[in-house]
């Protein structure tokens, strides 16, 4: 029979010595635990401070009631004497099988799940439901901040079977109070709408200034007095203070009347800025960079600005801890504040260890290859700053940070941990995929930016569209030694059909083996050198046009006219490049620039040269960097040099520029803008007794112009486009899902073609209009919607586009959609 319940309860409530004798005082034979169900029974003893044998008063009953409860296991402790026999009867705390979010729009699922983590309420773990209590206040209190006094949380547990429960939280926001009014007192200096204008909440806003902020929310209101601090104490009211705030509510708790109380105070200017600590031999240097000076009116924004540069000018050497402190000395009598800057540098700090977190594919090898940041030397914030960037333009990284941690005990030294998230790099392909400049496509091969976490980039690949069957081989080692000097080669094998792709009728076969190899000038810019020799085979020129005629007549066989034309050149080039993008795919500020130079080499059989340059800058427009303005613009040009058999080398038609499509003009049709096919047909009035023609006057010739591109040897091209967050996307995909606004502008031309030749000539009834191909001017322009997406099968482009400037036979295309297409 049970008897002497020993509750906590009773320990309270029962003080005299006789009942603690009687009730608590004996020697436990034997533990008896009851209750338990998935709590086993030796882990349950583990939280018992009692065993056998041990002599039980009140202490160790109180002490093992809060052993128990600490363990979060039960939820009900009950302690009974049943004799000598200590008995435990427990109620374990039940196990939360779901945990549902209901009504919730501004805190998203996983916010919620990660503050409930850190309560310990999470899938699998018991309840505790004292936690639960708290866990809905404060969630009321987050909606009050932002405004929804309405608001309220409720938590509802629903037990199930095996002692389990369900868990929601439900939600009813209800609407945000408006901002009624706001009234600042005290302000005769700066009128309120200039005040106004400075801040982020505002009231009485028309409907269709839909981007001001009229809900009210607590952190935005100590923004804005922050923001109205700082906007006197930039213009030299030092003593500029806001005494006090009120914010009142309507009853129905839907609007919202604010008072700030501020004193304005008197204008302040400089009258002296002193340096004084261990500037480490600085001084000079340092004050003269300073921008504080004598005389100057008082700027918190410029006191700030000194403070940070001289503690990111001591941290260039290693002070990466330094403390700079600005004392200011204001003498009311005639208004002038003296500013003392004490600097201390702190101890010099070097780095111990490099980690990398988060690279499951990538070597920490190939990680170190691009950090500035040496281990045993100085901690230096320019250099994790350029390592930074330098590992954020890895086309096979999505994002890099950095901090420094502090080895307890020792002062002068830190480990730096980058955490890296990796992104696909390159794709296993065999398939068929569809475009609609393309047509039907085969390909197999794999393209690896990252080769097996080498960092090198490899790939291998076969294809066949309508235009082009071909295979290649690449490889690229950007690391071929440890000063950062990179080699790569290719081979390849291609044939080609001019009229498939969009330009004129022709058809190719390419041979190509190439090298290259790249040396690093700093950070930012590189150089590169490359040879390539190529067996090109050209079928004869049956469509006749003039523009290609001159270049098959200088291999052209008189005995066989219709042989095709073959010919072999070694191709040796030169590249620059620039790059101070902030990330390698998908980037948001920084700019990339290239130009490249390549010539034959005079032992070639064909000799012409190319230039091409490329150049793009990214402005962000807001701080998040969701909302950025690129600008871009590509220039080309080449020519032929030198002579072969007595005619002067002009550049291979194969060679010219061609644009429309995605990667050049969205809204025209791939390689359909530029000069066309033109043909000059003779007038024939007769033929002789032996059936010869008879040819009238030359200035009576018809010309005929090709529906199909011919391309140019010079090419200009550019464009602007507003980067926008995805519609309906969350911030999470911006790394792989890109939209934008765009306008682009160009044109490719010919600068060898004569318009005064043809200008006056008879054009075929058939043909469009002859424009003169030498003109640059004749460009072309559009403008749309284009969404660019990483998906599993690589690059994808889709633009929606209107022609705005077209010229007559060009193509315009609404829709157009690209698959692997590059950024």
């Amino acid at each position: 029979m049970k008897c002497n319940k020993l509750v906590l309860a009773a320990i309270l409530a029962f003080s005299s010595p006789s009942f603690a004798q009687t009730a608590y005082d004996f020697v436990v034979e034997d533990i008896r635990v009851e209750g338990l169900q998935r709590v086993a029974l030796g882990a349950a003893l583990t939280y018992l401070p009692v065993q056998r044998g041990d002599a039980m008063n009140r202490f160790r009953v109180t002490q093992l009631i809060r052993s128990l409860y600490s363990s979060t296991h039960f939820e009900k402790v009950e302690i009974y004497r049943d004799g000598n026999v200590l008995v435990v009867e427990v109620a374990e705390r039940p196990t939360i099988s779901n945990i549902v979010f209901d009504g919730n729009d501004d805190i998203k699922d996983e916010q919620l799940q990660d503050s409930l983590n850190n309560s310990n309420i999470r899938v699998g773990e018991p309840l505790d439901r004292t936690v639960i209590t708290s866990i809905e206040n404060g969630l009321k209190d987050f909606f009050y901040s932002i405004g929804k006094y309405n608001a309220d949380v409720s938590a509802i547990v629903t037990p199930l079977p095996r002692n389990r429960v369900d868990l929601k939280l439900l939600f009813e926001e209800g609407d945000a109070a408006k901002i009624q009014q706001i009234n600042i007192v005290g302000n005769e200096v700066f009128e309120d709408e200039e005040l106004f204008n400075e801040m982020e909440l505002q009231f009485g806003a028309p409907w269709w200034d839909f981007l001001s902020e009229t809900r009210y929310q607590q952190q935005t209101l100590s923004g804005d007095m922050e923001t109205i601090t700082s906007y006197y104490k930039n213009r030299g009211y030092l003593q500029f203070s806001i005494d006090s705030t009120q914010v009142s509510m309507t009853p129905e708790k839907d609007a919202i009347y604010v008072t700030m109380n501020v004193t304005e105070g008197e204008i302040f200017t400089i009258s002296e800025v002193e340096l004084v600590g261990d500037l480490l031999g600085f001084e000079e240097f340092l004050a003269q960079v300073v921008p504080l000076r004598e005389g100057d009116l008082y700027n918190q924004a410029e006191v700030t600005y000194t403070e940070e540069f001289i503690a990111n000018y001591l941290g260039r050497f290693g002070y990466a801890y330094p403390t700079v402190t600005t004392i200011p000395q204001i003498n009311e009598e005639d208004n002038t504040v003296k500013l003392t800057l004490s600097v201390d540098p702190g101890k010099r700090v070097y780095v111990r260890r490099l980690n990398f977190t988060g690279n499951t594919l990538t070597s920490d090898a190939v990680l170190r290859q691009n950090v500035n940041q040496m281990e045993g030397t100085w901690l230096s914030d320019p250099l994790l700053e350029r390592s930074k960037a330098q590992l954020s333009r890895l086309t096979y990284m999505e994002t890099v940070e950095y901090e420094t941690i502090r080895i307890p005990g020792v002062d002068d030294k830190v480990d730096v941990e980058f955490t890296v998230k990796e992104q696909p790099s390159g794709s296993f392909n065999a398939g068929i995929g569809y475009g609609d400049a393309t047509g039907l496509s085969l390909q197999a091969g794999i393209q690896q930016d990252n080769f097996l976490g080498t960092g090198k980039r490899v790939g291998a690949n076969i294809s066949t569209v309508s235009y082009q069957k071909s295979a290649q081989i690449t490889y690229l080692d950007p690391f071929f030694t440890i000063d950062g000097i990179s080699l790569g080669g290719s081979i390849g094998y291609s044939e080609f059909d001019g009229g498939d792709f969009g330009v004129i009728q022709y058809n190719s076969k390419r041979w190509s083996i190439g090298a290259n190899i790249g040396y690093p000038i700093n950070e930012v810019n590189r150089i590169s050198f490359g040879l390539t020799y190529s067996n090109v085979e050209l079928e004869s020129d049956n469509t006749n046009f003039v523009q290609t005629r001159r270049f098959y007549e200088q291999f052209a066989d008189a005995n066989d006219p219709d042989a095709p034309v073959n010919y072999d050149s070694f191709q040796a080039s030169v590249t620059w490049s620039r790059n101070t993008l902030n990330r390698g795919l998908f980037p948001t500020a920084g700019s990339s620039q290239r130009a490249s130079f390549s010539a034959t080499t005079p032992n070639s059989e064909v000799n012409f040269f190319k230039f091409v340059g490329d150049a793009k800058w990214y402005f962000p427009l807001t701080q998040s960097q969701r909302w950025s303005v690129l600008a871009r613009i590509r220039a080309g040009y080449g020519n032929g040099y030198g002579d072969t058999n007595g005619r002067e080398q002009i550049l291979p038609f194969t060679e010219n520029f061609t644009a429309g499509g995605a990667d050049t003009l969205r809204g025209f049709e791939n390689n359909t803008v530029g000069p066309r096919g033109l043909q000059r047909i003779p007038s024939v009035i007769g033929t002789t007794p032996s059936g010869v023609p008879i040819f009238n006057d030359p200035s009576q010739d018809t010309i005929f112009l090709s529906q199909r591109s011919l391309g140019g040897n010079a090419m200009l091209l550019g464009g602007v486009e507003l980067i926008v967050p995805t519609p309906f996307l969350e911030e999470d995909f911006d790394n792989s899902i890109r939209t934008s606004l765009f306008v682009d502008v160009g044109n490719v031309w010919d600068t060898e073609f004569n318009f005064e030749e043809y200008e006056n000539l008879n054009v075929n009834v058939n043909s469009d209009p002859l424009a003169d191909y030498s003109d640059w001017k004749l460009y072309r322009s559009s403008a749309g919607l284009s969404v660019q997406w990483i998906s599993p099968m690589g690059p994808m482009v889709f633009s929606f586009s209107r022609a705005l400037q077209e010229r007559p036979g060009d193509d315009a295309r609404f829709f157009t959609f690209n698959i692997g297409s590059t950024f």
